[in-house]
């Protein structure tokens, strides 16, 4: 009875030690190492318990985001260099940290495997770092140093990680984003070169804002000066318009009648012996 009870235990242990799970989040594929079922098994394994006997081994895949940076740094990702070197189009040779975010389909694990016999570590630091390194190599062969360095710096990385989705969508990975981790490492002369023509851009930009606005300013005295000027000589046209009017609507009867309007009833005083003559009927 003890040695059945022993032999109990025994197979129990090894059945649990047997059996591999597949954590919450993660998708399994059971791979047949020996024998004429060989290869990997096209049913993905989800969250629980399996049992996996000797001739086979289970991988698992995160289905969650995983993201990743290759740097310079032996503190972030890696304590190895893992940032990227390329060129621009004139062979200026760049260096730069650069990132990625992605996550895997849980009804393509098992082609994700098929395709790469890896598992998630080496398929992220081998042949997505491949792909990200090639794409950049490729769409940074097009610009200048300066294009890659300024203005069109956006817009490479977004052709890279164009480049990168449309080569890994049909595997079953989802590439959402891949991204320039700080700056991009020229040599020391030509960052000094590009800075001082940018500042030079930014001041010739700045002195010709000054002459337009000073244009404007100048335009704008005009126009008040021109304003004012018009607005004198329409009231100087109204002002001779009016004594032209009064000039032809005075008669001499309405002359003389103004004279008596305006007359207080007193006589002139004179001194000697004349006596002033007034015609008051007219």
């Amino acid at each position: 009875m003890k040695k059945m009870m022993m032999l109990l235990m025994v197979v129990s242990t090894l059945l649990l030690t047997a059996c591999s799970d597949v954590p919450s989040g993660y998708v399994g594929i059971k791979v047949y190492m020996l024998g004429g079922e060989k290869g990997v098994d096209t049913e993905e394994l989800g969250t629980g318990r399996y049992w996996i006997g000797f001739n086979e081994q289970l991988y698992t895949f995160p289905t969650f985001t995983q993201t990743h940076a290759w740097t310079k740094s032996a503190t972030e990702g890696s304590p190895t260099d893992e940032s990227i070197d390329f060129q621009s189009k004139n062979g200026m040779n760049i260096n730069t940290d650069i990132g990625i975010s992605y996550n895997i389909r849980p009804d393509k694990v098992s082609l994700i495997f098929q395709t790469y016999r890896k598992g998630i570590d080496e398929i992220t630091h081998i042949y997505l770092r491949n792909m990200v390194r090639d794409a950049l190599v490729s769409q940074a062969s097009k610009l200048t140093d300066e294009e890659i360095y300024g203005e069109k710096k956006e817009a490479l990385i977004k052709a890279v990680e164009q480049e990168v989705i449309n080569e890994t969508k049909d595997l079953g990975i989802n590439v959402q984003k891949v991204y320039l981790v700080g700056a991009m490492r020229l040599p020391s002369n030509v960052i000094e070169a590009i800075n001082a023509k940018v500042g030079a851009i930014q001041v010739a930009a700045q002195k010709q804002n000054e002459i337009v606005s000073a244009e404007a300013e100048a335009k704008k005295k005009v126009a008040m000066a021109e304003g004012e000027a018009e607005s004198i000589l329409t009231v100087a046209r109204a002002q001779a318009e009016a004594n032209k009017l009064i000039s032809s609507s005075l008669t001499d009867p309405l002359v003389a009648y103004r004279k008596i309007e305006k007359w207080d009833g007193k006589l002139p005083t004179f001194t000697g012996n004349a006596t002033p003559m007034i015609n008051i009927t007219q």
